[in-house]
């Protein structure tokens, strides 16, 4: 065969698609119908038929398999798998439980469809059958009682009711059984006829259904006769130690009748018979009810008397002195009894024992003996009466005795091993020996006792303590334990903590001090800030602070007073400082602020020292000439002593200045003129002397003052004129200071020149004032001085 073609073979595959796609097949559930024969509403009793059937629409599907399933009341009740697309359901006979709400569900594959729901109503119910055990009980024997419907499906609810012949029924019993038949266990007391009859409910979805009554029972309950007589010889006054005899007696039981003598629900005998016969001999404690009792199966009656016993002397009573046995102490144990009736006993003819732990330990009313841990137990004691008719025996009730170990001194410790002064702790107080309960008191200074019973074997006393603040608190803690009256209490003191516990003592607040003293404290020298406290545990963490700078040091030490030292103080350590300190404790605490103020140095006082008196020298030469002025300016002659001339202000300054005192001076010298003459070394000599630096001689001119020039500067009258013309020129100083230099150059060089009457100078005075001005002829040499001669040269 050659190839195909491409077309035919591409129409091939989809054929072949085609072919596989229709043998898997399609298909649809049309339709699903249930029905229900012979029809929906049936007596009971009658045969039921469902059917239920599909309709499958469906394409080459061969053999398609139906899932069916039917329920009712949405419950599954049968399901089967067929190819058919019919099944049918029977039910027969149809009894009331069947009815209910019936559905067909019918699934093909992944698809599924449900019929409409068909109601099967099933009237009718069997009526119940009542047997019985017997039909004559005896009052309150038991019998059973069934109550049954065999022919019912479903859980049934079973009553049963009683019937006099007149009133109306009475429900005496109720069952509720998944079955179809109940018994039940009836006991009927009412003596005489009486009618027992049953019937039964059925729950239904739709609701309840109730059976018709059984057939009546009549019964007749007959009185059993088995009520017992009690006799009890010789009376029923009786003293202890008597003997007495109790019978029982039932007339004409019926068989297996049970009689039984009781005494405060404790039997005393019993027998399977008719009667019975019980002698004792009596004790105090006998006193009460005795009661004859006859059973017979679930019957039973009693008859009781009560007997009264007379007690000839009282039950002995055992006594411990001391009350509190201690290791080491003697104890006594004694035994006593009251005797009510002295003619039936004699106080001398009663017998003691004493037991200790059931073992005799002595025949008399006293026992003596030393406390030993071995002398711990129970003790009892018996007292004994014989006389010819009876013989009475007591025994005392038990008396535990247990020998007390004396507790040790007890040690005092501080839970978890660390003392922190000034924060809550836990005070553990434990004696090593002692028999408990032991009875520990704290004592605290102003703080109340406080007590703990310890009665666990190794407990011990826990004590929460929160006023601890100093170490000399801990001295005055005492801790009491005792388990004794009788001894008293062993101590335990707070000094074991100081020894045994660890004890962390916060710092006391802190000192800050400096080394110098704060007010010595100089610039360039070295400062030392001190920090100490009073107290507090090791170590102990010092830190030193500046309000301006911050930190500064911090240290550890395992000493109380640490130091931080500040070398070459300069003025920018000035200001505030403090220190903080802490420890273990973990309480911190802080100095007071210190303000340190630093000094100036030595050199800088000595210089503003200096200066200082300088300035004061100045100020008191500068008084002390203001003083001599006014004593100079009235010398009628004087010298002056000028710088040379180098400036025109400093020429005219100096004849201001003269011109001024000279005015001071006298005023009858104003207006004078001043003439200016060469004179000798040696005239001068005779009025002023000068001193300079080199050897030369200087020149001297006379100055003349002449009046002022109208025309220019009104003269005032007084000291005013010349120094008033000086200081109101309208030229100024410049003005001034030419006419005084041309003057002054005059002077010196033309000594007979006259003054021009045309010129702004001073005009000559008759009385003559003089002032003798110094010309050095070298400009260089700048000093002279001036010796003033007095007036009157």
């Amino acid at each position: 065969m050659g190839s195909r073609p491409p077309g035919l073979l591409f129409l091939t595959s989809l054929l072949h698609i085609w072919h596989c796609a229709g043998g898997q097949g399609s298909y649809t559930i049309d339709t699903v119908l249930l029905t229900i024969e012979p029809r929906n509403t049936v007596q009971s009793g009658t045969a039921v038929r469902l059917r239920c059937q599909v309709s499958v629409s469906h394409s080459n599907i061969p053999n398609l398999i139906h899932s069916f399933q039917l329920t009712r009341d949405d419950v599954p009740i049968y399901t089967k798998n067929a190819t058919e697309d019919t099944v049918e359901y029977a039910i027969n006979p149809a009894r009331a439980a069947d009815s209910g709400n019936y559905e067909c569900r019918v699934s093909v594959k992944n698809k599924a469809k449900a019929s409409n729901s068909q109601k099967l109503d099933v009237k009718g119910l069997q009526t119940p059958t009542l047997h019985l055990t017997t039909l004559t009980p005896y009052e309150n024997e038991e019998f059973k009682a069934t109550c049954s419907a065999p022919e019912e499906k479903g859980p049934l609810i079973f009553q049963f009711y009683l019937r006099f012949r007149t009133g109306s029924p009475k429900v005496i019993k109720q069952l509720s059984q998944g079955g179809n038949s109940s018994t039940a266990t009836l006991r009927l007391s009412h003596i005489g006829n009486c009618i027992l009859y049953c019937d039964y409910e059925i729950r239904l979805v739709s609701g309840n259904q109730k059976s018709n009554s059984s057939k009546e029972a009549e019964l007749i309950v007959k009185a059993l006769h088995i009520t017992p007589v009690i006799n009890i010889l010789p009376s029923n006054n009786l003293s202890e130690g008597d003997i007495i005899e109790v019978v029982c007696r039932v007339v004409t039981p019926p068989s297996n009748t049970e009689v039984f003598l009781t005494k405060d629900k404790v039997i005393l005998k019993q027998v399977r018979a008719a009667a019975l016969s019980h002698k004792f001999t009596v004790r105090e404690d006998d006193s009460g009810e005795l009661v004859c009792k006859a059973e017979w199966g679930s019957v039973q009656k009693e008859t009781s008397q009560r007997i009264t016993v007379r007690s000839l002397f009282s039950k002995p009573q055992l006594t411990v002195e001391p009350t509190d046995v201690v290791e080491g102490d003697h104890f006594k144990l004694t035994c006593s009894v009251t005797i009510h009736d002295s003619n039936e006993i004699e106080k001398k003819t009663m017998q003691y024992s004493i037991f200790k732990d059931n073992t005799e330990v002595a025949n008399t009313t006293t026992y003596f003996t030393v406390a030993q841990l071995s002398a711990s137990g129970n003790y009892t004691c018996n007292a004994t009466s014989h006389s010819l008719t009876r013989t009475i025996v007591k025994e005392s009730q038990k008396y535990v005795v247990k020998v007390k170990v004396p507790v040790s001194e007890p040690v005092l410790s501080v839970v978890g091993g660390t003392l922190f002064l000034g924060k809550p702790f836990l005070l553990s107080c434990y004696s090593q020996r002692g028999t408990l309960p032991i009875n520990y008191t704290l004592y605290q200074p102003r703080i109340p006792n406080d007590v703990k019973v310890v009665s666990k074997p190794g407990e011990k006393a826990i004590f929460n303590l929160t006023s601890i603040t100093q170490i000399s608190d801990i001295k005055n803690i005492l801790c009491h334990a005792t388990n004794s009256r009788l001894k008293p209490p062993m101590a335990g003191t707070g000094e074991q903590l100081l020894k045994w516990s660890n004890i962390i003592e916060p710092v006391s607040k802190p000192h800050l001090t400096t080394e110098p003293r704060m007010e010595d404290i100089s610039e360039g020298y070295n400062m030392t800030l001190v920090c100490s406290v009073q107290s507090g545990s090791f170590p102990i963490n010092f830190t030193w602070y500046s309000t301006r700078k911050g930190f500064l040091d911090y240290k550890i030490s395992w000493k109380l007073k640490e130091s931080h030292s500040i070398s070459n103080v300069k003025g920018d350590h000035a200001g505030g400082y403090y220190c903080q300190c802490t420890n273990p404790a973990n309480k911190t605490k802080r100095s007071a602020i210190i303000i340190i103020g630093v000094k100036m140095a030595g050199w800088k006082k000595g210089l503003i020292a200096v200066f200082c008196l300088l300035f004061l020298m100045a100020i008191v030469l500068f008084l002390f000439y203001k003083k001599r002025l006014p004593k100079l300016k009235t010398r009628r002659t004087g010298t002056l002593s000028v710088k040379a001339a180098s400036t025109k202000v400093g020429r005219l300054s100096l004849i201001q200045a003269e011109v001024n005192e000279a005015a001071n001076a006298t005023p009858g010298m104003m207006g004078k003129s001043i003439w200016s003459e060469h004179v000798s070394g040696s005239e001068s000599d005779d009025n002023c002397s000068t001193n300079t630096p080199e050897k030369r001689e200087p020149q001297y001119s006379e100055v003349q003052l002449r009046q002022a020039d109208p025309s220019r500067v009104p003269v005032k009258q007084g000291t005013d004129t010349v120094h008033g013309e000086v200081r109101n020129s309208q030229q100024g100083v410049q003005e001034v200071a030419d006419a005084a230099s041309v003057e002054y150059a005059e002077l010196n060089h033309d000594t007979n020149h006259q003054s021009d009457p045309s010129d702004h100078g001073y005009h000559s005075d008759p009385s003559n004032h003089g002032y003798h001005i110094a010309n050095d002829d070298q400009p260089n040499d700048n000093s002279v001085s001036i010796n003033c001669a007095d007036d009157r040269e």
